[in-house]
């Protein structure tokens, strides 16, 4: 685990880039944090370091649920759960066509998903200190996300 101050959106942002510079397969990510707490900042990071054009602007998917970019090689899928309520409903998104090593996957309100089981490479949890810094606490699991969490250098 690493745990990471970020004291405004200019270092969450910086904190994505680098995680996507340093990406060279598909993985994913679940995000979590009250509204306002840097996960869409982080996104926009993300997709800066994965090469996505700036044409794109990256926003939350509250509404379409996905949201996709092309990274290169990658794609880059910004999900938000938040309106799901059942596994059924992602059949109808097509989830299960994102879980290859063309697509990076992010996600925000992945509650759904932790309810089955799915395993993230890397979680993210944001929260806010007294001082309104974001707390990023970044959790590894198997050797996709242990070997990304071993080579970030901040």
């Amino acid at each position: 685990m690493k745990i990471i101050t970020s004291k405004n959106a200019a270092q969450t942002l910086e904190l994505g880039e680098a995680i996507g510079k340093s990406l060279s397969q598909g993985i994913s990510i679940s995000l979590k944090g009250e509204l306002g707490a840097g996960k869409t900042t982080f996104v926009q990071g993300l997709a800066k370091g994965l090469g996505v054009s700036e044409k794109y602007y990256i926003t939350s998917p509250t509404f379409n649920i996905i949201n996709e970019y092309p990274a290169g090689l990658f794609t880059l899928c910004h999900l938000d759960l938040y309106r799901l309520t059942s596994e059924d409903e992602l059949e109808g998104i097509g989830f299960d066509d994102l879980m290859d090593d063309t697509h990076i996957m992010v996600v925000e309100w992945p509650e759904l998903l932790e309810r089955i089981s799915f395993k993230f490479d890397i979680k993210i949890n944001f929260e806010f200190d007294e001082h309104y810094n974001r707390i990023l606490s970044i959790f590894a699991s198997g050797q996709s996300g242990s070997n990304l969490l071993g080579k970030l250098v901040l």
